[in-house]
């Protein structure tokens, strides 16, 4: 009589309950196809091929500058509240330093008033807010003509503080930037408050002017030919530069160091994500199982995609430097055939004494019936 009857039964129990699970990280595309076509298909899958290429870069936002943004070309620069003025009335000291030439040139600065008025001896209040230089110094002259003969005026802003921008978020100097006599672009701006490199989100700089908000590509923009160098800020502008702490791409599977990465340019392609995490792992990997996942906001009004790469293929690292990722993606890496078995046998390892126990009580039957 055969001794191991109990051990090939409990060996058969073993071998179908790895015919109903399937161990490792595996992705059953066949199973969630037809599971999802049960339930109206919520899962779209899609091969990575040219033709997906071509269709997922027409849906790419467009990151050209607005032409509202171009439209506005800064004119000379106008007087406000708190502005700081040295008026110079040539051969009149007593009208030009009048706290004597000992005091520095910031003691003896004119200051316009919070309601846009100045006051200057012998013509008294004149409301200058919204003058140009020549402007105001044509006033001045001709009051003061009445009592002096033939006055020669000048005058300098000494202290630029009516007219300023605000930057806020991922800047390494926020606060407020001055508007002056000599225009303030946007770039010069920006490299002024230094970005924080480390934090910044640069596809995501954001201008508000007179409640419009316009996002702009920084990234894009200053790496490729663009006219971002043509904007120019005025008074009461707005940058906020956006944190990069929800853009990330979620790693995980057969690779060397699943993680979250975060990545502040405005691409970041397939191909290098599998590169920064040591790519997949050539030992437990399976070539054809490279996916990305990408959900959506509703599902009961849109699909979620899980595009397919087929890393086997010739063209595969091609199309992989071309698929852009998008912030929340999960690259998932499949385990290869034998990785999943190697794993499934691993995870019997604890049930093993059962088939030990098996094969010891056929022994000990087969002697008893003997004995007997």
């Amino acid at each position: 009589m055969n001794r191991f009857p109990l051990a090939a039964l409990s060996l058969s129990a073993l071998f179908l309950q790895a015919c109903m699970f399937s161990p490792g990280m595996h992705m059953d595309t066949d199973r969630l196809l037809a599971e999802d076509s049960a339930e109206e298909s919520l899962v779209e899958m899609v091969q990575i091929t040219p033709k997906v290429l071509t269709q997922e870069q027409a849906v790419q936002p467009n990151r050209q500058v607005p032409a509202a943004l171009l439209d506005y070309t800064p004119d000379n620069y106008r007087l406000g509240p708190n502005d700081g003025l040295f008026i110079t009335v040539w051969d009149h000291p007593e009208l030009t330093v009048p706290g004597g030439q000992q005091q520095a040139t910031e003691a003896n600065a004119r200051v316009v008033r919070d309601d846009g008025t100045l006051f200057y001896p012998f013509i008294g209040s004149v409301q200058v807010a919204g003058m140009t230089q020549e402007e105001l110094r044509k006033v001045i002259t001709q009051r003061l003509a009445r009592y002096i003969e033939q006055p020669q005026v000048d005058i300098n802003i000494i202290g630029y503080n009516s007219q300023k921008v605000t930057l806020s978020g991922a800047f390494m100097q926020p606060g407020f930037r001055a508007i002056t006599s000599q225009p303030l672009t946007l770039l010069q701006a920006v490299g002024e408050a230094g970005i924080d490199s480390e934090r910044a989100d640069l596809s995501r700089l954001n201008l508000i002017r007179n409640g419009q908000v316009f996002t702009l590509d920084y990234d894009y923009l200053t790496s490729h030919p663009s006219d971002i160098g043509n904007i120019y800020l005025k008074a009461g502008d707005k940058l906020h530069l956006g944190l990069n702490d929800a853009r990330k791409v979620f790693v995980m599977g057969e690779v060397a160091r699943p993680t979250a990465l975060s990545y502040s340019t405005s691409r970041m392609t397939l191909s290098e994500v599998l590169a920064t995490v040591g790519g997949p792992s050539p030992a437990t990997s399976s070539g054809r199982e490279v996916y990305v996942i990408r959900g959506v906001e509703n599902l009961e009004t849109e699909k979620a995609t899980i595009f397919q790469l087929n890393a086997q293929s010739p063209s595969a690292f091609i199309l992989a430097d071309q698929f852009e990722m998008r912030p929340q993606d999960v690259v998932f890496v499949g385990a290869a055939g034998i990785t999943r078995w190697n794993r499934f046998v691993s995870q019997l390892f604890p049930s093993a004494n059962i088939i030990g126990t098996a094969v010891r009580v056929g022994s000990d039957y087969d002697d008893l019936r003997n004995d007997n």
